[in-house]
């Protein structure tokens, strides 16, 4: 690895980037494989926000050229594209990866080759470990998971919750370990079972949880586990409140009857009185036909945060990787997914949202705001 980065460092000296007339940027996504959703919306958000700075005139007269590399949601894949941008395309800078495994496959060779690396939706505590050249977008797994967990107990007075979780996957252990760890400070009491990716047929783990009597459970896991595991809980004869997180966003337009009237956290909510985010609600309806999704709402901030740096920069005269790492650090503004701004470890200090599903005449699934929760 110490070879990669010296060569990595070496080219991004040899090169510079105050003289491009073109600034690249990569992102990288998981447009195939399970959750391609996610990876097409994500990276649509990234393109508008490219372009929209490209049509105002980009960055000081200079155009962005956004690189994008497909990690099929495989953590070997996501180092495989982490090289190819930083050695052969020389972005100065990455917006990626989408998941929290992806992720922390690359922090560390990011940190050590010194590109500014800018995640919009990996929520894992441990990204931004890596080193100073490392950023979220989104909020923490540790505040994601107290505010489903204070919810759990101020608004729906749980006080027995079951958890079914994910066992191989950084996010879903994440989200379990900080709910459970505030749900219990708070006198409440946990039953938890696990499973690995892929998993079909959760009905043991299911019967286990049930045995417990809870008054809510906890699905932290992505839309499309969450959608098997709740019509199997249904199934089972369970009609408790399902709690979620950000994971879940694109279970809605579906019609899964059995995720009605579940709650979830997330990172804005559409209702959401911004005129930034009204704007870009719009922009994205318009160009990609469909309605955006909070991880692309983070996608679109994540790379508004990175081209607002860089324009600091190359306007100071410092268009370098320490140059971008140090503007971005200084990030305070207006965004989608609400105020945003960087504390000391390169985490944001932002809000979030708790949400419900609802279900329209025809049986689509959609979304209504609950309520904000602060840092």
């Amino acid at each position: 690895m110490k070879k990669f980065a010296s060569l990595a460092m070496a080219l991004i000296a040899l090169t510079g980037f105050a003289s491009a007339q073109t600034i690249k940027i990569g992102t990288i996504q998981p447009l195939t494989g399970a959750i391609a959703v996610y990876g097409k919306n994500v990276t649509n958000a990234v393109q508008l926000a490219v372009d929209e700075v490209n049509a105002a005139g980009g960055i000081n007269g200079k155009k962005v050229e956004l690189i994008v590399e497909d990690d099929s949601f495989k953590p070997d894949n996501t180092v495989a594209a982490f090289k190819k941008l930083a050695t052969k395309d020389k972005v100065i800078a990455i917006v990626g990866a989408l998941t929290s495994n992806c992720t922390l496959a690359i922090t560390s060779l990011a940190q050590g080759a010194q590109i500014p690396l800018i995640t919009p939706t990996s929520t894992n505590d441990k990204v931004t470990t890596a080193g100073n050249y490392i950023f979220q977008a989104c909020y923490k797994d540790s505040f994601q998971g107290k505010v489903v967990a204070n919810f759990a107990t101020s608004t729906l007075k749980a006080k027995n919750v079951g958890i079914l979780f994910d066992n191989a996957n950084d996010y879903s252990k994440g989200l379990k370990t900080n709910f459970e760890a505030t749900f219990t400070a708070s006198g409440g009491k946990v039953s938890s079972e696990s499973y690995a990716t892929g998993d079909k047929d959760f009905n043991a783990q299911i019967a286990k949880i049930k045995a417990s009597k809870p008054d809510a459970l906890f699905l932290p896991d992505y839309y499309n586990a969450v959608s098997l595991l709740a019509k199997q809980i249904r199934a089972a004869g369970i009609t408790v409140p399902l709690l979620g997180a950000d994971g879940w966003d694109d279970a809605v337009g579906t019609d899964n009857a059995d995720l009605v009237g579940a709650y979830y956290s997330n990172h804005f909510a559409k209702e959401s009185a911004s005129s930034v985010a009204k704007s870009y609600m719009t922009a994205y309806s318009a160009k990609y036909g469909y309605e955006t999704d909070a991880l692309a709402a983070l996608g679109y901030d994540a790379t508004k945060i990175l081209l607002g740096a860089i324009a600091a920069a190359d306007k100071a005269g410092k268009l370098t990787s320490p140059g971008v790492r140090d503007a971005l650090a200084a990030t305070k503004g207006s965004f989608v997914t609400g105020n945003i701004s960087f504390d000391a470890n390169r985490n944001t200090v932002k809000s979030a949202v708790i949400v419900q599903i609802g279900a329209t005449d025809d049986k689509k699934l959609f979304t209504k705001f609950v309520a904000t929760v602060n840092p």
